[in-house]
């Protein structure tokens, strides 16, 4: 099976969070409690997005990049 990309729509955070470790810097930087939170195998980069009140395009821009970089 093929690796999803990073800003598929229905990628798991967990799984997100799990390939790209470095992403869990933005998500601490917003003051998310996605870190460690039981619903992240359920819920999408966008369900996230929805329930923080963030700009999915922005926090999406922002994930790419912490991975592009790599750090």
């Amino acid at each position: 099976m093929p690796h999803r990309k990073f800003d598929d729509p229905d990628l798991p955070l967990q799984d997100l969070m799990s390939r790209w470790p470095q992403t869990i810097e933005v998500f601490l930087r917003h003051k998310m409690l996605c870190v460690g939170c039981m619903i992240t195998p359920f819920h999408a980069v966008i369900d996230a997005c929805i329930e923080y009140h963030l700009d999915y395009d922005t926090f999406i821009d922002e994930l790419r990049a912490v991975i592009e970089t790599g750090v």
